[in-house]
């Protein structure tokens, strides 16, 4: 039986973290009221109460029209390619921790580390800001390459569709290396120093340092975010992706996130749009419990 002391703890554990869970109430659960919308036809500015209830009709939308269909596998495209390309480099970060922490040189290994964290803290607005002033047909590259004369013409960096899902990878990677790096980073640090001097007695040069005691100390951690990573794969943002899209490259770069707002944004289609996020948020949270089941198989424990 629960001493009143630590039944005294206990409340006061919980006062700690209830204003969190209020948030978390408030802006993950609440909003999830707007799935209603999904049901009814609705138009703004009627309030909903005056709105027809027309059950599953945009759901079954969905897949009878035809238009709507060629234009969600189009998207689904887009969504898989981006976010397998994340995947498959997904240990990018990884490496990128291993050998910043090998720089011996503190202060030169510092502003490596702040170089390319402060990205993450930039907007994609100014993100943008800076690809265009450099890719534009009259920016930077385009007026370098006239100048030394290998073009004539300047090159649609930005109006490109072929290679969207590459450039947005390298974008978003650029944006995001140094900041994913800090949890393997901090993983590096936990590492039992007894491990490090076992290998050097053993003659252990740095690779096989890297091979046989970091890289197998990181791996759990690793797997961990990859499979967070698997379990939010559709969900690829919205921001920088609408701020490249352009009427060249929209067909290319649309992936579920900004299909969604173009829909309900630009056409006017509320109720769709809601049913296509409503059904991603879905498949989404069966992703995230395949996952944590496939951990508890492979690895004995589980991520939630």
């Amino acid at each position: 039986m629960r001493s009143p002391s630590m039944r005294s703890n206990s409340i006061r554990k919980f006062l700690y973290i209830s204003p969190f869970m209020v948030l978390l109430a408030v802006f993950a659960y609440y909003p999830l009221y707007g799935w209603v919308y999904a049901f009814f036809d609705y138009m703004p500015p009627i309030p909903l109460s005056q709105a027809p209830f027309v059950g599953l009709k945009w759901f079954r939308s969905l897949v009878e029209n035809q238009v709507k269909v060629d234009q969600l596998l189009q998207v689904i495209k887009n969504t898989f390619g981006i976010s397998g390309l994340s995947i498959l480099f997904s240990w990018l970060p990884m490496i990128f921790a291993i050998f910043l922490t090998e720089i011996k040189a503190v202060r030169f290994r510092k502003i490596i580390q702040t170089v390319t964290t402060l990205p993450n803290f930039i907007s994609w607005v100014l993100v943008y800001s800076l690809a265009f002033s450099m890719f534009s047909s009259e920016g930077v590259v385009n007026g370098f390459l006239r100048q030394i004369g290998l073009i004539d013409s300047p090159i649609l960096f930005l109006q490109n569709s072929e290679h969207v899902w590459i450039t947005m990878w390298i974008w978003i990677t650029w944006k995001s290396l140094g900041w994913s790096a800090i949890l393997y980073i901090a993983a590096i640090m936990g590492i039992d120093e007894s491990l490090y001097e076992a290998a050097h007695v053993d003659g252990a040069t740095r690779m096989q340092v890297i091979r046989h005691v970091v890289l197998p100390s990181m791996i759990p951690t690793y797997f961990v975010l990859l499979m967070l990573q698997i379990a939010s794969f559709l969900n690829n943002g919205l921001e920088q992706y609408f701020v490249f899209q352009n009427a060249f490259n929209k067909d290319t770069i649309q992936v579920l996130d900004l299909y969604v707002y173009n829909l309900a944004m630009g056409g006017g289609s509320y109720s769709v749009s809601v049913a296509i996020s409503m059904l991603k948020s879905i498949i989404s949270v069966a992703l995230l419990f395949s996952v944590n089941g496939l951990s508890k198989l492979l690895r004995g424990e589980g991520i939630v």
